[in-house]
């Protein structure tokens, strides 16, 4: 199965930057950056395209972060800007077997994720 690993969390202060990388082991896959603080539902934060290189951003997020994907290394990442203490989760990484897209199909292949906590 496909193989994933995230990396890049830490301990920052509010308003400072984070970039998160999800390396995985082969293929074109959709790829979606998760997160999940306790108590609260995993919800999804981004994603990208396996080969059109469309791209979703939860309303929370947008105009903060920005995903992007760097082929030849089979590495997605995501550049956080701007973090606020409610970014405080653990973040994961999943890859969907979905040509385009990448909203509309089961995450199937995940990472066993990143903390990032945004603290003053």
């Amino acid at each position: 199965e496909v193989q994933l690993q995230a990396s890049g969390g830490g301990l920052v202060q509010p308003g400072g930057f984070l970039r998160l990388s999800c390396a995985f082991s082969s293929g074109r896959h959709a790829i979606g950056w998760f997160r999940q603080a306790p108590g609260k539902e995993r919800e999804v934060v981004s994603c990208i395209g396996a080969n059109d290189g469309s791209t979703y951003y939860a309303d929370s997020v947008e105009g903060r972060f920005t995903i992007s994907s760097d082929n030849a290394k089979n590495t997605v990442y995501l550049s956080m800007h701007d973090l606020k203490p409610e970014d405080t989760a653990k973040y994961y990484c999943a890859a969907a077997d979905m040509k385009y897209g990448c909203l509309g199909r089961l995450y199937e292949y995940w990472g066993q994720g990143t903390q990032v906590t945004v603290s003053s």
